[in-house]
């Protein structure tokens, strides 16, 4: 048995006395020379990793990181070269946005005139830096004496000074308190929406559908405990997602004699007529019941169109409608999660799926719009829904008993968004909405700015334009203070007003205003850090977003100035407010999508044996279609360029010219905030940030 040797005793006797002795250690190797032990544990103490390390490692450590970062630098090289690349091109090749609307023009000139000016200030400021009249670097502006005055300029220069600090900066100060307070007011809202879907999350919130309300073999039998079902599918010169909409539409699981399809068209184009004929026409031989509905006086838009499909005979007989726009594609099971919520609740006027993209990720427009719409459904709509029954109806993908319409009023053709208009009148006639957050629906996102600059300026100018028309009927109506108040003061004002006044108001005019008067003061906290807090809050519900933060706070501030523009537009009833544009699509479906689908079809052609004889009759009609569809000479194909967006364009050159005067004051993060913003304004006015037009 070997010894047992215990030196801990020995070594323990001076260790609180003494510091140890140190042991010399000679050896060929120089690196290791010398060591010191201090106590009984000092040789179980882990080795530093670089201790090992000789100078030919160092070296090829040290070229490694030298390689990494000349990579880095070359990298951010060639991006540069291909933005400048890509603006130059757009310079060269661009298409100049056209505004139609005089309030367009006013604005532009507006900005254009504080771009003068700003331009002309830091011309000044800067001859008087160069001079040495630093007074605005002090925090209390010193106006010097008549004995101190030094030339025709200088005084010029404090003459403007006692002027800006008398008179300019009370004024921008009073507006800028006041922006602030609406900003804080707005932010206090958002977070008040978040708690609730927390709270919603983590009490599992979520309307339930107590039992079964139709048994499966009725489906396969008579189907009569199922409701007679209305969809109809609106659409408008859509020949990129038509046959994909309609196809997804007609496979709905739900007894085929307890649905009807209506097809409403609007097209103008005769060849995208007979295309959409010829996909009725093909589902109709399959046994389905869809009907194919032309227009031949446009007006009233979708409003119009819908109300006039509503008019027809055979409706009084279904007791549901679901609407899908042209690019939406319900699942087969969509009427069986919706419909059964109707069931025992005769309050219940509507109920809304939630919006899924299969584009979300195509590009970086694409993406920040994916982070607004998942706040906009899983926060406003679900929290909205589970607390007060009410939100503003979506347009498409949701379910309506036809009687809430009727004793609504019906559609109406008084506003561009008539769904907003008919969810407001049945909220006032006490109907009750529901919103299924876990019911989706695919769709698509625009992937070009032009697009969605379009959208943006509908859904932000018919709003207001629908706010004048509603407000005397809110007054007026029965329903309770609470929710008068809710309609007027959160719905209207707060969520479609005052967020795009203050943000185009506050960091687009006020920010760059600041830098030339800086006896008005902006607080950092202002313009960074309950901006980043509030942009946190809305990448919540869609965390692979975190990376795009700071591009979604700055795209927000950019799209101010359209909300803005379109804002006004429809609150004083301008030009542009009535007009409505198709929203650009490109057909898109993931590839699981068309793999449902062809399964699907696989399905319905197998079933089309049952209809053999309805096949046989109509086949020559389908020909016939055919036939005039090939006849129908298409319209040249007009080829499609990026514009340039002046308004964005003279913005960005406002706020780099605040960002250079800011490095005259020293002010850090208001210098990086104006660059910022301005390089995001300058990337969007040159349309570089969605779909690119080759």
């Amino acid at each position: 048995m070997a010894p047992s040797l215990d030196f801990s005793r020995w070594w323990g006797k001076d260790y609180n006395s003494s510091k140890g002795t140190p042991v010399v250690v000679t050896m060929e190797n120089p690196n290791y020379s010398l060591l010191e032990i201090n106590g009984p544990d000092e040789v179980f103490r882990p080795v530093d990793k670089d201790r090992g390390k000789n100078a030919k490692q160092f070296t090829w450590v040290l070229l490694l990181k030298a390689h990494k970062a000349v990579g880095c630098v070359s990298w951010l090289g060639n991006v540069l070269w291909d933005l400048l690349g890509a603006i130059k091109k757009r310079l060269v090749f661009g298409q100049m946005e056209n505004e139609k609307s005089g309030k367009g023009r006013i604005l532009y000139r507006v900005i254009m005139g504080f771009l003068v000016i700003a331009l002309a200030f830091l011309a000044f400021e800067v001859v008087a830096h160069l001079k040495g009249w630093h007074y605005f670097e002090n925090s209390s502006l010193h106006i010097p004496e008549t004995l101190e005055i030094r030339g025709w300029l200088h005084l010029v220069y404090v003459a403007w000074l006692e002027f800006r600090a008398d008179c300019i900066a009370p004024a921008i100060q009073a507006l800028t308190n006041f922006c602030i307070a609406l900003f804080l007011i707005q932010s206090a809202d958002r977070l008040l929406l978040c708690l609730g879907c927390f709270w919603i999350k983590f009490k599992k919130i979520k309307p339930r559908i107590e039992e079964v309300p139709y048994k499966p073999d009725d489906l396969e039998g008579s189907g009569c405990n199922y409701p007679k079902v209305l969809v109809q599918i609106p659409m408008c010169n859509e020949r990129e997602v038509y046959e994909q909409s309609i196809s997804a539409v007609c496979q709905l699981d739900w007894p085929k004699e307890h649905l009807l399809i209506q097809v409403l068209d609007d097209s103008d184009d005769e060849s995208i007529q007979w295309l959409i004929k010829a996909e009725v026409t093909k589902w109709s031989q399959k046994g389905v019941n869809i009907i194919y509905r032309h227009r031949l006086v446009r007006t009233g838009y979708k409003a119009g169109n819908l109300k006039s499909a509503m008019n027809c005979d055979y409706v009084k007989d279904y007791e549901f409608v679901a609407i899908f726009d042209a690019d939406f594609q319900p699942n087969p099971d969509f009427l069986k999660l919706t419909v059964p919520h109707f069931k025992d609740n005769p309050e219940l006027g509507l109920v809304q799926a939630r919006w899924a993209f299969v584009n979300k990720d195509e590009n970086l427009l694409t993406r920040l719009q994916n982070i607004n719409l998942c706040f906009h459904f899983e926060v406003e709509q679900q929290v909205n829904g589970v607390f007060l029954n009410f939100f503003g109806f979506n347009g498409t993908a949701g379910v309506w008993r036809i009687k809430a319409l009727e004793d609504s009023g019906g559609w109406l053709e008084r506003t561009t968004v008539e769904d907003m208009d008919i969810a407001v009148r049945a909220h006032l006639n006490g109907w009750k909405f529901i919103f299924l957050n876990d019911v989706k629906v695919l769709c698509e996102l625009p992937e070009s700015y032009e697009a969605y600059k379009k959208q943006q300026h509908r859904w932000h100018s018919g709003p207001m334009h629908l706010f004048r028309l509603c407000f005397p009927a809110i007054i007026t109506s029965k329903m309770m203070f609470w929710k008068k108040a809710n309609l007027i003061l959160l719905f209207f004002l707060l969520r479609k007003l005052i967020l795009p006044f203050y943000s185009f108001t506050l960091f687009c005019i006020i920010l760059p205003l600041t830098m030339f008067v800086p006896e008005a003061e902006l607080s950092m906290w202002v313009i960074c850090y309950v901006p980043v807090f509030m942009s946190f809050m809305n990448i919540l519900p869609s965390p692979r977003s975190f990376p795009f933060i700071v591009p979604y706070l700055l795209f927000e501030n950019t799209m101010s100035v359209t909300k803005f523009n379109a804002m006004v537009s429809g609150l004083f009833q301008l030009g542009s407010s009535y007009e409505w544009i198709v929203t650009k699509k490109a057909g898109r479906s993931s590839e699981s999508d068309l793999l449902a689908v062809e399964e699907r079809e696989t399905k319905a052609m197998n079933h089309q044996q049952l209809h053999r004889g309805t096949s046989d009759s109509g086949l020559s009609e389908l020909n016939k279609l055919k036939e005039q569809q090939e006849a129908a000479a298409p319209k040249p194909h007009v080829k499609k360029l990026n514009k340039i967006y002046k308004k964005e364009l003279a913005l960005a050159f406002l706020l780099l010219t605040a960002a250079a005067r800011s490095l005259l004051s020293a002010q850090g993060v208001h210098f990086y905030f104006l660059l910022f913003q301005g390089i995001s304004f300058l990337l969007v006015g040159l349309d570089l940030i969605g779909e690119q037009m080759s």
